[in-house]
Formats: structure tokens, sequence, C-alpha cells
């Protein structure tokens, strides 16, 4: 701690020209160094080869053979099937064939018209052994798994993830950054600059411990949590010149995020084991809702805040994970009408008690999320349109029995006209950020940290006035960067959990980054969310690492993702 303090003397005691050329110097060099960084992370996420992986074949009576690409697919006449059976008895959705990570098979019916026959005998859900003869509108056909052997010359031929001195690079250009816009604010003279450098340090060590724990695993892609530590760190200077004395806590809330991150990541190694979670996950959803909504505290007009002694917590923000969790179902689920209605039931109860609450940006989140799922559980265009017809009919009556949501509305797009009352906090904001231009003022140098919510909801203009508009362009790409990631990896995932689930974290992220930036620049109306990864807040920065690991179980690249098992082989292989 001694030396700590040391170090912050050295900064503050500098000659007033030799800060001055630093900090200058930075405000130039610190965009470029962002931009290059980026680069590296998000390329590889953005242009890997997404080859099928071939797990099994169907053959069909008359020598046919389908390929089975995934752990999960639907067979049907449909063209939207992952196995297309274009026969005239075949229903559209006929059934759904699954293997499980013991390299067992199942077939499932999937409320068919003809049914499913397993030799001879009509089945809802039957396992597979080798030889069974299995019926599907009276077509027959077998099922040929890939052998072990085949398996592991599959997993060597998948695409290869980032090499460790790719990651090693990426991590080691990340600490360059954080030291130089540590040393900057020190020398800025910030108040608390020990507990900001501390901050800083914080990151850099967290960022280095994750690292060496992936490489002890056999891990070496590192982009997606590359990415997020920028983000932090991009949150941490905010926080340096706003609210210094949170740099400690909100350095706590982001190495608790790492845990959850990890933990989720572990849950999502086993499918059957996730998706027991899901039931948990659901009663946990709506109970931090009904909690907050009995013994919640109201502030800057929602309801949407517990205080535990001095910790206040925000539920809503926790709840998000637990939606991703009950919106991911495996295809047998899927094709269940039934389970269908109740996961409409259960986002409708989720949005009523938000729109109780008063917190409408959350319940917009939540719909928006709501959206993804019921997209990619149905293909279907007019079940999103019908949706977004019921959104509308929610928002006119939203906002006849809420003044607190109105008003919002009722300023959007005319907050220069009232600029001293209920436009001052957007109009000030833009004028922040005209003031900072391409590059910024520097560090501590702006004006926006004498508003209210500049670490939170206005954060996109506090990052834009001190750094520049090129480095708030750059934490919205990088966010970009993440939904993108997912959005390629569906098309190869294993199951519709992994695809439901990190298409779904994306979303939220992505949906939030445009809520908070737009609405700070009154393009959309500002609902006071906060921006993943950046804003003030332990409740937020948990949300966003546990979405993360969503994002990151999608990554079937070869030794990429630590919820993705090493094939070892299976044990009668091996006997």
């Amino acid at each position: 701690m001694e030396s700590l303090i040391g170090f912050v003397n050295s900064l503050t005691e500098m000659p007033d020209t030799y800060v001055r050329v630093y900090i200058a110097t930075l405000r130039y060099a610190a965009p470029l160094l962002s931009l290059i960084l980026l680069l590296r992370c998000a390329m590889p996420l953005l242009t890997f080869r997404r080859e099928p992986e071939i797990w099994a074949w169907l053959c069909v009576q008359g020598g046919e053979k389908l390929p089975i690409t995934h752990w999960e697919n639907v067979i049907g006449r449909s063209r939207l099937s992952d196995v297309v059976i274009n026969f005239s008895t075949v229903s559209r959705n006929h059934a759904v064939l699954t293997r499980y990570d013991d390299g067992s098979w199942t077939i499932t019916d999937a409320a068919s018209s003809s049914g499913v026959l397993v030799n001879g005998r009509k089945v809802s859900i039957c396992a597979l052994e080798p030889g069974d003869v299995i019926s599907i509108g009276g077509l027959e056909m077998t099922l040929e798994p890939i052998s072990a052997q085949q398996e592991r010359r599959l997993s060597e031929l998948r695409t290869k993830a980032a090499s460790i001195w790719s990651s090693l690079g990426n991590v080691l250009l990340l600490s360059i950054f954080q030291f130089l816009l540590a040393s900057a604010y020190g020398m800025a003279g910030v108040e608390r600059a020990g507990e900001v450098l501390l901050g800083f340090g914080g990151i850099f060590v967290c960022q280095w411990a994750l690292l060496l724990f992936y490489f002890c695993i056999r891990r070496s892609s590192f982009e997606v949590e590359t990415i997020a530590f920028f983000l932090c760190t991009v949150g941490m200077a905010v926080i340096a010149s706003t609210v210094p004395e949170e740099a400690v806590k909100q350095l706590a809330a982001m190495v608790l995020g790492v845990v959850v991150f990890l933990g989720i990541g572990w849950a999502l190694r086993d499918l059957e084991r996730a998706k027991k979670m899901r039931y948990l996950a659901a009663f946990a959803g709506i109970g931090f809702l009904l909690i907050t909504l009995v013994f919640g505290e109201t502030y800057n007009g929602a309801k949407n805040w517990l205080v535990i002694g001095p910790l206040s917590i925000q539920p809503s923000e926790l709840s998000k994970v637990c939606f991703v969790f009950v919106g991911a179902s495996t295809m047998d689920r899927i094709m269940n009408k039934r389970n269908l209605i109740l996961f409409i039931a259960y986002s409708a109860l989720l949005c009523v008690c938000l729109a109780l609450m008063n917190d409408f940006g959350t319940a917009l989140i939540f719909f928006c999320a709501f959206l993804i799922v019921a997209f990619l559980r149905s293909g279907s265009v007019g079940t999103i349109a019908l949706a977004i017809s019921s959104l509308a009919f929610a928002g006119v009556v939203a906002v006849r029995i809420a003044p607190h949501a109105l008003r919002r509305f009722t300023i959007w797009r005319h907050i220069w006209e009232d600029t001293m009352d209920a436009g001052y906090q957007q109009t000030q904001a833009l004028m922040c950020m005209a003031s900072g231009g391409l590059f910024g003022l520097g560090p501590g140098k702006g004006w926006m940290k004498y508003l209210f919510a500049s670490d939170s909801d206005m954060v996109f203009a506090t990052i834009t006035e001190e750094w520049g508009l090129l480095m708030g362009v750059l934490t919205i790409l990088a966010v970009v960067a993440l939904a993108l990631f997912a959005l390629r990896s569906a098309a190869v995932s294993r199951s519709g959990f992994y695809t439901i689930g990190a298409c779904t974290a994306a979303g939220i992220l992505l949906v939030q980054v445009i809520l908070n930036a737009l609405g700070t620049v009154d393009i959309v109306p500002l609902t006071g969310v906060t921006f993943p990864f950046v804003s003030n807040g332990g409740s937020s920065m948990l949300c966003t690492w546990g979405l993360l690991a969503f994002v990151k179980a999608a990554d079937t690249r070869q030794n990429a993702s630590f919820a993705v098992p090493l094939f070892r082989g299976r044990r009668r292989d091996r006997e």
C-alpha cells in the first residue's frame, strides 16, 4: 500500500508541462490502441469458418443417407427443418432427433399427424439402439452414429480458436491501455487517486488470472473476455472522473461478475444439468421481482431497488439472466405448444411486475428478449408482428396510467423546448459531447461529472466528452462484435438451448447499448438503462458477465470455450 501511495505521489508531482504533453498524446493514442485491440479480438470472432459437424447419418430406404449436423435436429417436410424429408405423409415438423453427452440418441414425436414408430411400435419418446428401424410418415430409416474414432477426428478438424500467443498479445495490449489510462488519471490529480489506481490494477490482475486459468484447462480463446475487460476498463475511467470513491466497489462487483460468468459456464457444460437449472431460474427470476414489489424502494420514479444495510441491489438485472435460462429450450420442448404458452405467460408476468414497478426501460428489454426467443422458437414473422402489436397496445395503456413513463415520451425529440427542466439532462449531455469532439478533452477535464447519472444512464456522454466520439463509437462496436459473434455461432451450435441462449443474451446486451447511447442523444426515448460492462453499478455488472457466459457457451471452435468439454473418448471406446 505504501508503494502505491508513493507511485500516486510521483504522478501528481510531475511538472505540468510533462503532464499536459502526456495527456494530449494519450487523447490520440487511446482510440488508436482501442481500435487495434478490438480489431485483433473481433476478426477471429467474425471470420471463423462455420463448417457443419456431422454426428450421424440417417439411412433412408433406397440407399439415401442424410447427414445429422446438430445434437438436436427437427425432422420434417418444412424447408426450415434440420433434416428435410420431402414426403407427403411427413408432417412439417414431424420428430426431433436428439444426441446426449454420452453419445446416446433419442427420437421424440413432435405432435405429428401419423406419429413416430420404432421397430413397429408407436412412441412419443424413445431411446435408439443400433439397428433400430425408425418409421416417419411410412418412410423407414435407421440411424448410423459416427464412431468414437470419427468423433475424435471431427474434434481435430474443427475450426481452431486463436492461439495462446494471440491471446497473450491481446491481453498485453489491453494492459498497456490500462496502464496509460491509470497514469493519466493519477497525473490529472483526480480525487482518491489511490483507489482509482487500485481499480485499474484490480482489472489488470483479474484478466491475467483468468487467462492463466484458461491456459491451465487448455483453452486458448480469450477474445470475448478481452472485449469485456476492455469495456470494464472504460467504465473504470468514467468512475475515476465522476465517483472515484466507488472504484473499489465496482472492482469487487466485476470480480464477482467473473465468478458468476465461470459458474454459469460450468452449468452450461452439461446440457441436462442446464435444463434442470432452468426451473430454478424461472422461480428465481419472478421471485426477484415480487420481492422488489413488496420491499423495494423508489428511486428516480421506479420502484426497482432493494436496500440491505449499506448495499443496494437492482433485482431486475439478475432476472435478465434467469429469463435467458428460461427462454433457452431444447427442440423437444420447443415443439410442444404447451411449453410455448407457459413461456408466453411467464414473460407477460415479468413485464406486468416491471410495469407495476414503473421500470419501463427494463420491461422493454425483456420484451425485446422475448421477441428474439419467439422468433428463434417459431421462425414466424407473423408471431413477431402480433407481439409487437400487443406491445403497442400495452404502451398506450402504460403511458395513460403512469405519468413517469408519459413524461419521458412527451419530451422525446423535444428536449430543446425545455432545456431547464425535462430536457436539461440530455441537452447538457449533447453540449458536453460536442465539446469533446473526436478525441475528447482529456481525463477529468469534462463537465459531465457534475450531471446526475453521468456514471450510469448518461455514461455514453461522459465517455465521449473526455475521450472523444471515436472512443464512444468503439465501445458500441465492441458490443456489436459480441452480438455478431453470437449470431454467427448460432449456425453451427449443437443445441437449440445454446443457440437461443447466446442470441438472446447478446440481444439484451445490444438493446441496452442502443437504448443507452441513442437515448442520450435523443434518437430514442431516454429509458434509464445501463451500458453493459461500462455503467457504474454492481447489479448491472453481475448481469452482463452472466449474459456473456451464454455467448461464450455457443462457441464450438476447437478448445475455445470452457463450457464445451474436451473430447476424451467414450467409455465403451476405451474398454
